[in-house]
């Protein structure tokens, strides 16, 4: 996803969740330099479901009596975090937020913090956990544990129909390929040269443009066949652009996961570890009762589920 050490570009409610239950303010503070989170409109409904007492019991304390646990993310940034029409939050980790809330016993509020200071928040204690996107990766380990809930890489998009014909990455060879500048995909695309020249047509040829949106209008416009991206853009892109008619996204079967898939998971300090805890009950939880799944599918992201909840599985 984006939320590595490079920056890259990632309906009806499911039946767990009868509601939002948190509204945000119709304006939001954008700007990258603000650390403040924006304040957080009244709350409406709560999700329903049955609290899971394993995990509640391994809640700190402090958690309960403070009636939240505090999430930093930088939304937005679809499918992750979203904002609805009525600038209400949705998205992946929003709802997953939700879910986990109910097993806990104590929701978890989402709080706006740009994505260079989510780890100060928490190190400040203005925040306790963050839920951003953010890949689980050896460096971070440093100063956080990781509960991973998610495992992608990049994805091949093309137009619907797939006119080209592109089954794998090596079918890029020699043709004309779209990514964002300053990310992640390029560099892993040029690492396929040696056998893009030794099949025969040569390497990728790679324009690096300013925005997501940029290179989704190369390929409309014919000026690149593929859109190399973040799964999980890839796949709400194709979701939602031109009412799902506009593009597909490319499905390797031997790369379920995409190409050079990394963790994604919930950051915690090191120092919480007994919340670590409690949130790997709490994720083992909805994956059990199958409401983890029902959520990535909303989103058109079971393929990128994980089996049981994972502890710094990055590297």
């Amino acid at each position: 996803m984006r939320r590595a050490a490079m920056n890259t570009p990632q309906r009806s409610r499911p039946s767990w969740q009868i509601a939002v239950s948190l509204g945000f303010a119709a304006t939001l503070a954008l700007s990258a330099c603000s650390a403040a989170p924006a304040p957080a409109a009244p709350v409406e409904e709560a999700p329903v479901g049955e609290v899971d007492a394993a995990a509640a019991a391994a809640l700190p304390e402090k958690y309960v009596k403070a009636g939240v646990i505090r999430v930093a993310s930088d939304y937005p940034y679809p499918p992750m975090e979203m904002l609805d029409e009525d600038q209400n939050l949705t998205g992946l980790d929003f709802d997953l937020a939700q879910a986990l809330g109910v097993k806990l016993g104590v929701p978890l509020t989402l709080e706006k913090q740009a994505f260079a200071t989510n780890i100060p928040a928490l190190q400040s204690g203005q925040s306790d956990i963050i839920m951003s996107g953010m890949n689980d990766t050896a460096k971070r380990q440093e100063t956080l544990d990781f509960v991973d809930y998610f495992h992608a890489g990049f994805s091949i998009m093309v137009l619907a129909g797939n006119p080209e014909k592109i089954t794998t990455v090596l079918d890029l060879c020699g043709k004309d390929v779209a990514v964002s500048k300053a990310t992640i995909q390029a560099e892993i695309l040029r690492g396929y040269d040696d056998q893009c020249t030794q099949a025969g047509p040569g390497p990728i040829k790679i324009a690096e443009l300013p925005s997501e949106t940029d290179v989704q209008t190369a390929v409309r416009s014919g000026k690149a066949i593929a859109d190399v991206v973040d799964s999980a853009v890839a796949a709400y892109s194709a979701q939602t652009a031109g009412d799902g008619e506009m593009f597909e996204v490319v499905r390797d079967p031997a790369n379920p996961n995409g190409y050079n898939p990394v963790f994604t998971g919930i950051g915690v300090l090191k120092k919480d570890s007994e919340l670590t805890s409690a949130l790997v009950l709490a994720l083992d939880s909805i994956i059990a009762d199958g409401s983890y799944q029902e959520i990535l599918e909303k989103y058109d992201l079971g393929d990128y589920a994980i089996d049981k909840a994972g502890l710094n599985l990055g590297s």
